[in-house]
C-alpha cells in the first residue's frame, strides 16, 4: 500500500504568511475593522470565511464578507513575485517522492494563489495531487481537507503524515487520525503547535530533510516490492 506525505503550503513549503497578514490586515482596515497583526498572524491558515469569523466573531456583519475577501485577495495578489520557497522545501519533497511516498498538497489558497505557490516552490515533478478548501464543505481546523487528500491517493490515515505550521493544520490532521509534524517557519511557537497535537517539531523544511530518520516519517514503512513478493 502506498505511503502519503501531506504538505501545507502557506508558511509551510513557502514564505508568504508575513504577506497574507499584511493583506489581511490592509483588507480589515479599509472595513473599518481594527485587528492587531498578531490576531491575524494567528488566524493565517483558516479558509477566509472561518477566518473573518475568527477575527470578527461569529456575529459580525456577514454582508461585508466578501468585500473584505475580495480585497485580501488583490491585495495578496500584487505580491505574487515576492514569493518564494524556504530553503530545501523543493528538496524535502522530491526526497520523499524518490523514496515511494505520494505527495499531496493540503491547502486553504484559492486556484489563483496556488498557482503562484506551485510557481515558487518549483516541485510540481514531486506533486501526485493538490486538495484545496474549495474542494471540501469545511476547510481547516475541520478533517475535510485531509480526509479528501487521502482519497485523491487511495491511502489511508495510518500511512500517511501530514507537516503544516499553524494549529488549525495541526487540529485537521488530528481529527483525520493522521500523524502532523509542525514547523516553526510559518511563525507559530513549538508549544502552541505541541498543544495543538504536532507530533514533532522542526525548524523548517531543511530541518525536516536533515532529521527524516528520526520523523514520523521513518515510523511508516515502505509497502513491501510487489515484483518481489511471493
Amino acid at each position: 500500500m502506498d505511503r502519503a506525505a501531506l504538505f501545507d503550503v502557506d508558511g509551510t513549503l513557502v514564505d508568504s504568511n508575513h504577506l497574507h497578514v499584511v493583506a489581511w490586515w490592509e483588507a480589515l482596515r479599509q472595513g473599518g475593522h481594527r485587528v492587531p497583526t498578531h490576531a491575524v498572524h494567528r488566524a493565517i491558515g483558516l479558509p477566509g470565511e472561518r477566518l473573518l469569523d475568527h477575527l470578527l466573531g461569529e456575529d459580525h456583519d456577514h454582508d461585508d464578507d466578501d468585500r473584505l475577501s475580495a480585497a485580501h485577495d488583490t491585495l495578496y495578489g500584487t505580491c505574487f513575485e515576492r514569493l518564494q520557497a524556504f530553503d530545501r522545501a523543493a528538496d524535502l519533497l522530491r526526497a520523499l517522492a524518490g523514496d515511494g511516498w505520494r505527495i499531496v498538497l493540503v491547502t486553504s489558497a484559492k486556484d489563483r494563489e496556488l498557482t503562484a505557490l506551485r510557481r515558487a516552490l518549483d516541485a510540481d515533478d514531486a506533486v501526485t495531487a493538490t486538495a484545496t478548501a474549495d474542494d471540501v464543505e469545511e476547510g481547516k481546523p475541520a478533517p475535510d481537507p485531509i480526509e479528501l487528500a487521502l482519497s485523491l491517493v487511495d491511502v489511508g490515515p495510518d500511512r500517511a503524515v501530514f507537516v503544516g505550521d499553524s494549529v488549525w493544520d495541526m487540529k485537521a490532521a488530528r481529527r483525520a487520525h493522521v500523524v502532523p509534524i509542525g514547523l516553526l517557519c510559518g511563525g507559530i511557537p513549538s508549544a502552541d503547535l505541541t498543544g495543538a497535537g504536532a507530533d514533532t517539531v522542526h525548524d523548517d523544511p531543511g530541518d525536516l530533510l536533515a532529521h527524516l530518520a528520526d520523523s514520523p516519517f521513518a515510523a511508516v514503512p515502505a509497502a513491501p516490492d510487489k515484483a518481489g513478493a511471493h
